[in-house]
């Protein structure tokens, strides 16, 4: 048994135990953060070469180690307390921390016997960066905690970094970063070559090269503990993972590669205050001076915010819900700026059944930054790859394996210059439009077919029966998220009609 395996099967093992006292996969998983944060520390400040104190001692570990019972408990609640008002890494990863595990013998144990006897700092960070990740992508199958909408397919975030091709010399950004699996298979991506970088270009993949943002304190700590174990960051450093709301402002930075996913759901959670002072609640537009269009849409804002994020020349992939592709009004203002003033030369469709998500059809747009140019539009040809029509997968009977890529990225062609890419001939699931054909559609509608659906004509081939029942209920519920969308529309403007003053003498 693999190393990796062995911790994994370990760590997996006690979260059942745990399970019987309400503590879900989630929680769980959050109590082994703080603990190995504890235990690393612990590990670097007893290092008999340059050892170094990154926690106060009286908030060790060994305060753990030394204590049992209620005093345990006691102590371990105190530390999270006092560490989340520390700055930087330590500070995101204990940020509003509580103690879930209520049983002090649980406690100890987990602390003695799951912690104590591993040699975290020594262990290779593949082997516990893995069983980490594989913990999260556990905790993504709790469907009533609701984490599986901050976690992307593994085998997709590989193939959208495989086309994209991050390089020692970007900087790479995910303003919805969940639990940072962009920024780790971006910095995997660029670490093969480390044997060849400069000690400066070292600093910079550790400490510079990946930056997120969370909104959700629980999901920041995740993401900042899953870099740290993959040997990204450093405890007592600057935090890499910011937590707060990416759409309330431009941030300021440009980066060259931004690879997101931003959350499903169609309003903003926040209240927003836009160009001219006005705040905008959930239910109201968000208003920013660098945003072309003004809507309470979550995806077409999370458009715009890449677009400002990015660097002239920096180049994006984001997932994005098919209502992107054709929604009226914002959305067509938001796809015309983006052929125009962006070269969107990629698109990928993706299947239905790869997301926790219920009701989700998404895609990936692939496009780049480019300067000004006001007299011709920067998108000449956008080339579309259909994986959805006839593709049929689900989470757990038939999962989305890094293979069903293989033939998106040859198409793309990350090793082509652009213009080769172009002059590629048309593949089955291979297409490409002209920025004229494009713009000529109603409402530069980008949600684009050509492929005939086998199923509905081949009764002799039918999908498996569990298949077809889910994609019934996905269509089913994205139908419901419309209708909700609609009826929230039109009840929102009731409200503002009867609230408006009369007019009357």
């Amino acid at each position: 048994m693999s190393d990796a395996r062995r911790l994994v099967d370990k760590l997996w093992s006690y979260c059942n135990v745990l399970r019987d006292d309400g503590v879900g996969t989630i929680e769980y998983t959050e109590q082994l953060t703080y603990l190995l944060f504890l235990k690393m520390a612990h590990e670097r400040a007893t290092r008999a070469l340059k050892p170094e104190r990154i926690v106060p001692d009286e908030f060790s570990w060994q305060t753990l180690l030394d204590a049992e019972g209620t005093e345990l408990e006691f102590r371990y609640t105190r530390i999270l307390v006092e560490l989340a008002k520390q700055p930087g890494t330590l500070g995101t990863i204990f940020r509003k921390a509580q103690n879930r595990i209520q049983d002090p013998a649980k406690l100890k144990r987990l602390v003695v016997d799951l912690i104590d006897k591993e040699n975290w700092s020594a262990t290779g960070t593949d082997i516990k960066g893995d069983a980490y990740e594989e913990l999260l992508s556990k905790g993504a199958e709790d469907i009533k905690s609701g984490a599986g909408q901050y976690f992307t397919p593994r085998p997709l975030i590989q193939a959208m970094v495989d086309c994209v091709r991050p390089s020692i010399a970007d900087s790479v950004a995910d303003p919805a970063c969940g639990t940072g699996g962009f920024l780790l298979a971006a910095h995997e991506h660029v670490e093969r070559g480390a044997t060849t970088y400069t000690p400066i270009q070292r600093d910079h993949l550790r400490e510079g090269f990946v930056s997120g943002v969370e909104l959700h304190d629980g999901t920041a700590r995740l993401a900042a503990m899953n870099l740290l174990l993959h040997g990204i960051g450093t405890p007592n450093g600057d935090s890499l993972i910011e937590v707060k709301d990416s759409l309330i402002a431009d941030p300021g930075r440009r980066w060259s590669v931004v690879l997101s996913n931003p959350p499903f759901g169609r309003k903003s959670s926040l209240t927003m205050v836009g160009a001219d002072g006005r705040e905008a609640r959930e239910d109201r537009e968000i208003e920013r001076q660098d945003f072309v269009a003004t809507t309470s849409h979550k995806q077409l804002n999370f458009v715009q915010h890449i677009m400002t994020m990015l660097d002239v020349n920096g180049r994006a992939a984001v997932v994005l819900p098919d209502n992107v592709l054709f929604e009226g009004g914002a959305g067509e203002t938001i796809r015309r700026r983006l052929l125009q003033q962006f070269d969107l030369h990629t698109m990928l469709r993706l299947p239905t059944g790869l997301f926790y998500a219920q009701g989700v059809k998404a895609n990936v747009l692939f496009f780049d930054k480019r300067q000004a140019r006001p007299e011709r539009p920067w998108t000449e040809r956008l080339w579309v790859y259909d994986l959805r029509t006839n593709r049929h997968f689900t989470l757990k009977q038939n999962p989305l394996r890094r293979h069903h890529l293989d033939e998106f990225v040859e198409c793309y062609a990350p090793d082509s210059p652009r213009i080769e890419r172009a002059e590629r001939p048309d593949v089955e699931r291979w297409k490409s439009f002209t920025y004229d054909e494009l713009i000529a559609r109603d409402k530069a509608n980008l949600d684009i077919t050509w492929l005939r659906d086998e199923s509905l004509e081949d009764m002799d081939n039918l999908p498996a029966p569990e298949i077809i029942a889910r994609e019934i209920v996905e269509d089913l519920t994205a139908a419901l998220v419309e209708f909700e969308a609609v009826a929230a529309a039109l009840e929102a403007g009731v409200a503002s009609r009867e609230g408006a003053p009369s007019t009357a003498p």
